[in-house]
C-alpha cells in the first residue's frame, strides 16, 4: 500500500475511533488544508483598503494556513480589475474577495472563477448576484444613506446648496448611498436643503480635487459637499481649504478618523461619518475562508459565528452586514485617530 495513503487511513480510522469516545465536535478533516484568498480591492494605494487588508489578515491568521494575496488595479476601471482577477484565477487560487468597480461588468467574471470551483464573493461594493456566492456589506445602506443628508442638514441648520462628490459613476455601494440619501432628502423638514449636483472622482485624489474645485466655481452659494468616498472627502476638504471656504463650505461623508482629523480641527468637517475597515476586511476574509473548507454554505438566511464578530446573518437579499455605524466629530476624533 503507498506509505501516503497508509497514513490517511490511520488517521481517518484515529478519528472514527475519537468520535466513539468522545462527545466533542469534531473539525472536518479539511478544515486545515492550505487556501489562497485573493483579495482583490477597486485600486490599490488607498488607505481605506490598506485597513481592510489588516482586518483581512487577521482573519487569516486566525483560520490558519491561509495566504492572503492582496492586489488590485492601479487605476479604478473594471477593466484593469478584471485582468487582476483573471490572473488569480489562472493561479488556481482558492477563494475570491472583490470589492467592484462595477457590478454587472464583473458577473462574468465571477462565473467563470465559480465555475472553477474558486468561492466567490463580494465586499464594500457588490458584485450582482449571479457573479458571486454571497456579500459582507458595511451597516445598511438606508442607515448609511440618511444619516449622510441629517449630518449636513445639522450642520448648516437645514438649509443651503449641497453638492455630492463620489466615487466611480459605476461604484455599487456609492451609487446604492446616493440613492438613499435621494429618498431621505424627499422628507420636507429637508425642503430648504438643496441638490445642486453629483460629480465623480473615481478614486483618484488629483481628479477628487478637481471635481470639488469644480463645483465650487459652479455654485457660487454652495455650501456643503457630501462625499461618501474615503479619498473624495479628503480631496473635497482640501478644495475647500485652498479656496479660502473655510467656515462657509463645509464637507461630511465618509473617511479614515486619521486622514480627517486634520480638517475636523480647522472646521472644514463639523461630523463625518464610516464603519471600522478592518472589521469588513476581517468579516470578508472570514467567510471566504470557511465557505473554501466547506464550513458555512453562505446562503440566505444563513447564520454563521464570523471569529470575534460574533453571528452574522446572511439576510434576504444575499448580504451580511455590519452592525455599527461610527460617526466621529471634535469631541471623539483623536481617540479614533489612533486607531484607523
Amino acid at each position: 500500500m503507498n506509505p501516503d495513503r497508509r497514513r490517511l487511513l490511520k488517521l481517518v480510522s484515529g478519528a472514527a475511533l475519537a468520535g466513539v469516545t468522545s462527545t466533542a465536535p469534531l473539525r472536518p478533516a479539511f478544515a486545515q488544508q492550505k487556501l489562497r484568498i485573493g483579495l482583490v480591492v477597486k485600486v490599490m494605494g488607498i488607505s481605506y483598503f490598506d485597513v481592510t487588508r489588516d482586518g483581512g489578515q487577521q482573519a487569516a491568521d486566525e483560520l490558519g494556513n491561509v495566504e492572503l494575496v492582496y492586489t488590485g488595479p492601479t487605476a479604478a476601471t473594471v477593466e484593469q480589475q478584471i485582468a487582476v482577477i483573471d490572473a488569480l484565477v489562472a493561479q488556481k487560487i482558492d477563494a475570491l474577495v472583490i470589492s467592484a468597480n462595477d457590478a454587472t461588468a464583473l458577473i462574468p467574471t465571477g462565473k467563470k472563477a465559480m465555475q472553477r470551483g474558486i468561492k466567490v464573493i463580494s465586499f464594500d461594493s457588490a458584485i450582482a448576484p449571479e457573479g458571486r456566492i454571497m456579500h459582507v456589506n458595511a451597516p445598511h445602506d438606508d442607515l448609511i444613506g440618511a444619516n449622510d443628508v441629517r449630518m449636513i442638514s445639522k450642520t448648516l441648520g437645514g438649509e443651503g446648496e449641497v453638492a455630492i462628490l463620489s466615487a466611480t459613476s459605476q461604484a455599487t455601494n456609492q451609487n446604492l448611498w446616493i440613492e438613499k440619501m435621494k429618498e431621505e432628502w424627499q422628507k420636507e423638514k429637508y425642503a430648504k436643503l438643496k441638490l445642486v449636483g453629483v460629480v465623480y472622482g473615481d478614486d483618484a485624489a488629483d481628479k477628487s480635487y478637481r471635481e470639488a474645485q469644480g463645483l465650487i466655481k459652479a455654485y457660487p452659494n454652495l455650501r456643503a459637499i457630501i462625499s461618501p468616498t474615503a479619498v473624495g472627502i479628503v480631496s473635497a476638504c482640501r478644495a475647500v481649504t485652498d479656496a479660502g471656504q473655510l467656515g462657509k463650505i463645509f464637507v461630511t461623508g465618509h473617511g479614515l478618523p486619521s486622514e480627517m482629523k486634520p480638517n475636523v480641527i480647522s472646521g472644514v468637517t463639523d461630523t463625518f461619518q464610516l464603519w471600522s475597515p478592518a472589521d469588513l476586511g476581517y468579516a470578508a476574509v472570514m467567510y471566504a475562508g470557511m465557505l473554501a473548507r466547506g464550513q458555512t454554505d453562505g446562503a440566505a438566511n444563513s447564520t454563521t459565528k464570523i471569529g470575534r464578530l460574533g453571528d452574522m446573518t446572511v439576510e434576504a437579499d444575499g448580504s451580511a452586514y455590519l452592525k455599527d455605524l461610527l460617526v466621529f466629530d471634535k469631541s471623539n476624533i483623536e481617540e479614533w485617530a489612533t486607531k484607523f
